[in-house]
């Protein structure tokens, strides 16, 4: 049986000089080593979420269990375990990319070497630059190298490739995969669906403070989508297309005949995309 790193029970919360609650009786469970995105519209109370469990938010309701015990009685040492990456970088522009980092890491008992770090980051020619020189990108890809300095248990990501150009991206998502495969469990909020689809195990759409789906990505996309195939091909030097039922595709005539008989140029199945995913789902449980 896999081991829950997180049991959310009940949750609830609401903001001071507020009356709507704006996280509304969530339930769910997190198993070690899993990659959970957290998805929403803005104002959702995803983000929320996350600063919950990371105990920058502490007067909620509702129950939550960190490895098994109420994350409401740790103390400063669960920071030892957790790494977290906000949004918007925090640097300090005057200090070198190595300083940074290492001024971050002396808040922490351990620490991970941090010049191999630089440069697993694609920052190897930038150790010894100011942080105010950096482009957004180079300051987007030191904010996540902060985030596992302390050799952390859990991530907390927020938006981690947000902003970078493919190949950076491609360096962030590969770390993220090696820290969950050496057994980290990683929480990511994102609008990005192609990182949710790449990277997440699972998803949660939390919508108006309350769970609307709960599902891995494959399982959502066979939900959602439509169990056929499209066929592109030509028939005398123009293009046609026509669609086929997926069950039984094997026994179908029209279909067998056509491949057979035509320059087939694609085939697609009705695949609803992540993003026709998030606008279904959000939408629903912002009208229900």
């Amino acid at each position: 049986m896999s081991e829950k790193i997180y049991e959310i029970k009940d949750l609830s919360f609401k903001y001071p000089k507020t009356e709507k609650y704006i996280l509304d009786g969530l339930n769910f469970s997190v198993e070690k080593g899993k990659i959970i995105g957290l998805l929403g519209p803005s104002g959702s109370g995803k983000s929320t979420t996350m600063k919950i469990l990371i105990k920058l938010l502490n007067d909620y309701r509702g129950k939550i269990l960190y490895k098994g015990k109420d994350l409401a009685v740790y103390d400063k040492s669960f920071y030892e375990e957790i790494g977290v990456c906000f949004e918007s970088p925090i640097h300090f522009g005057k200090l070198t990319a190595l300083e940074n980092l290492k001024y971050f890491s002396s808040f922490y008992k351990n620490s991970i070497d941090l010049i191999s770090l630089l440069k697993k980051i694609n920052l190897e020619d930038a150790i010894n630059q100011e942080v105010r020189t950096f482009s957004k990108g180079m300051k987007v890809r030191l904010n996540f190298a902060r985030s596992l300095i302390n050799q952390p248990e859990v991530l907390f990501l927020d938006e981690p490739t947000n902003g970078l150009d493919p190949v950076n991206a491609r360096i962030i998502k590969d770390l993220i995969l090696d820290f969950k495969n050496a057994g980290g469990t990683v929480f990511i909020t994102t609008h990005l669906m192609g990182d949710v689809e790449e990277l997440c195990d699972e998803v949660i759409f939390i919508t108006s403070g309350n769970i609307s789906e709960k599902a891995k990505p494959r399982d959502l996309k066979l939900k959602y989508g439509k169990k056929e195939v499209k066929v592109e091909y030509l028939e005398q030097d123009k293009q046609k297309s026509q669609y086929f039922e997926l069950d039984d595709l094997g026994n179908n005539q029209e279909f067998l005949e056509l491949i057979k008989n035509h320059k087939i140029e694609t085939l697609h199945t009705g695949e609803t995309s992540l993003e026709e995913i998030f606008i279904i789902v959000t939408k629903e449980g912002f009208y229900e």
